[in-house]
């Protein structure tokens, strides 16, 4: 239900506040939602295109960098001025069948991802300090699953925040070993391009897990959770006034949380090739395996650091792949949704946070190879992306979806070309199957 417009002298001021906050205050789903995207599962990705092909594909790091964040300053806005998530706005202006479809590959699709990270996460304590990786899969599995469902939201969100310094680790590793810095910049600055397969299959992957379909429903649905969860604090359509610092927040959190990401994911990929590709291993399946295959080439201290880094990614990204799955099939379904509602009032919301992620704990159990099965969900978010990014563009153009707040020229231009390149992406990843 919406929250109704109030009058409170005090509500003015604490939105006013906004304009007077350093730019380090604004930050918030941005960020979470940016960290998240370098989950154990994209961890396993730029380590393998580092260890097969060196140097040869950071220049994909500041490329897609304001591609990515554009759509998920796109995905925010919406979210803002609508008080709506992407799926709730699917199911008020397009066909139900396009919102059941989309959401049950999303929901299919982070299942599957939840397992794999779940199961790198497990794996990576057990390289820490041993034991049985299942049971801490298990472990970690229920706990995050806990503190989703009985943590509100506006507590549970401060811990996202600081679960997104454990990707810190990546950085610090490259501290730990030699790094030849003038070919890195030449391979970042003038990529040296090539048309074969493999390459193509690395290109795909890299831009297959940077932007992501759970992403663009997570963000958008937590600007409405900070909405309801701020006291003043209205949809951009009911209070316009609200509109310029809040626009101006969200383009500060979400280009710094990209930002940050995209810098992570690009010391992976350095890290995988000045030690793994430099050492002739050119094959890497799991994060667990690059971080394995750290331990002879670059010591003891970079190994604990990128295994300490798979576990603090996981807990990042775990809720967000869950509760994204959950936002949209709740929309979908007339449910109420959001982490901020006790567990009694929105019991589908958090049954299927909770399935999910016990689903992918089981995946572990299963004869099911977990490579495989990210294989196939890598497949299902590739042809989902596309379709969800059309959607997102022409929501975020309609007035009748946004009001006078449909987007500035800019954004439309900008958010067209990531449109267009990730369907590229998807035809090309299906002619490679």
């Amino acid at each position: 239900m919406d929250k109704q417009t109030t009058d409170h002298p005090t509500a003015d001021l604490q939105v006013d506040s906004t304009q007077r906050r350093p730019w380090w205050r604004l930050l918030g789903p941005g960020v979470i939602t940016g960290a998240s995207d370098d989950d154990p599962s994209g961890i396993a990705t730029y380590s393998q295109v580092g260890a097969q092909f060196g140097f040869g594909l950071l220049w994909t790091m500041p490329f897609s960098y304001p591609l990515m964040a554009v759509t998920q300053e796109i995905s925010a806005r919406v979210g803002r001025v609508t008080g709506h998530g992407l799926a709730g706005n699917l199911r008020r202006h397009f066909a139900p069948g396009w919102l059941y479809l989309l959401s049950g590959l999303l929901l299919v699709a982070n299942t599957i991802n939840l397992g794999a990270d779940l199961g790198a996460m497990g794996a990576a304590m057990k390289l820490v300090i041993g034991g049985h990786g299942h049971l801490y899969t298990l472990l970690f599995g229920v706990g995050c699953v806990l503190a989703q469902v009985f943590v509100p939201y506006h507590a549970y969100v401060r811990v996202l925040k600081w679960l997104s310094a454990s990707l810190l680790a990546y950085v610090a590793v490259v501290l730990a070993v030699r790094v030849p810095w003038g070919a890195v910049l030449r391979a970042t600055v003038l990529p040296h391009l090539t048309l074969s397969g493999p390459y193509l299959q690395g290109l795909i992957a890299v831009l297959g897990t940077t932007i992501s379909p759970y992403l663009f429903f997570w963000q958008a649905s937590q600007e409405v959770e900070d909405l309801h969860a701020t006291p003043g604090e209205e949809r951009l359509t009911r209070a316009p006034e609200q509109a310029p610092q809040q626009f101006r927040r969200i383009r500060v959190d979400t280009f710094a949380g990209m930002g940050f990401s995209n810098l992570v994911a690009f010391f992976i990929i350095l890290t995988a090739a000045v030690t793994l590709h430099a050492g002739g291993v050119t094959t890497i399946q799991t994060a667990a395996q690059a971080a394995e295959a750290l331990r002879p080439l670059a010591g003891n201290f970079a190994f604990v650091l990128f295994s300490l880094g798979i576990i603090g990614t996981g807990l990042l990204a775990v809720p967000v792949l869950a509760g994204s799955a959950a936002y949209a099939v709740g929309e979908a379904l007339r449910w109420p949704v959001g982490l901020e509602r006790r567990p009694l009032a929105a019991r589908g919301f958090y049954g299927i946070l909770t399935a999910a992620t016990l689903v992918g704990v089981a995946l572990n159990f299963s004869p099911v190879d977990p490579v495989r099965a990210l294989y196939w969900s890598a497949i299902v978010n590739g042809v989902t992306a596309g379709p969800v990014m059309i959607a997102l563009m022409l929501m975020a153009s309609r007035h009748e979806v946004m009001g006078q707040f449909t987007l500035p020229r800019v954004l439309r231009v900008v958010g067209w070309l990531a449109t267009a390149l990730m369907l590229a992406a998807s035809a090309a990843m299906l002619l490679t199957l």
